[in-house]
């Protein structure tokens, strides 16, 4: 069976080692939605984004998404989702099974994670984004907090797999 997840959350919370591991483990397709507007050149500073840039890149993916889908292909999309009615969009245009997965924990755990990442984005970001994303939550929350890699990905395996089969 086909589907697509979304994995949303702040800045340093995860969102692109737990999408990975999934897809790895689920034979899927990474789809990173940053990737999406860097190269289509809707990136802007994270204060400055609108709802139209992430419309726009998801325009631009959905095409690709639906082809891997009819294809039997799982697809994982990690992205920040600061906008309530991307999500919609996505999933209102990409007509298939979805599971949406919102990451939690504490902004100073964000800040300390993304001190760790090869390319640190710094702490004004992460307060930034994490303002924008925690102003809704959207699909399944699971809190990150004190949590490994693996205990996340079990958790989110073990929701896919359950909620699939009903």
């Amino acid at each position: 069976m086909s589907y697509y997840i979304l994995i949303r959350g702040p800045l340093g919370i995860g969102k692109s080692t737990i999408s990975q591991e999934l897809a790895k483990r689920l034979n899927a397709e990474y789809i990173s939605m940053d990737s999406i507007l860097e190269e289509h050149g809707l990136a802007r500073t994270d204060s400055d984004y609108t709802a139209d840039d992430f419309l726009k890149a998801n325009e631009i993916i959905i095409p690709h998404v639906k082809k891997l889908l009819a294809k039997g292909k799982i697809v994982i999309f990690d992205g920040n989702f600061y906008f309530k009615e991307q999500i919609d969009h996505l999933i209102k245009n990409v007509n298939a099974v979805h599971f949406v997965f919102t990451l939690k924990a504490t902004l100073e755990t964000c800040i300390e994670r993304d001190k760790n990442r090869k390319q640190e984005c710094g702490e004004e970001a992460a307060k930034a984004v994490y303002g924008l994303v925690s102003k809704f939550d959207y699909g399944t929350v699971i809190d990150t907090e004190g949590k490994s890699k693996e205990e996340i990905v079990k958790n989110m395996l073990s929701y896919v797999l359950k909620t699939s089969k009903k």
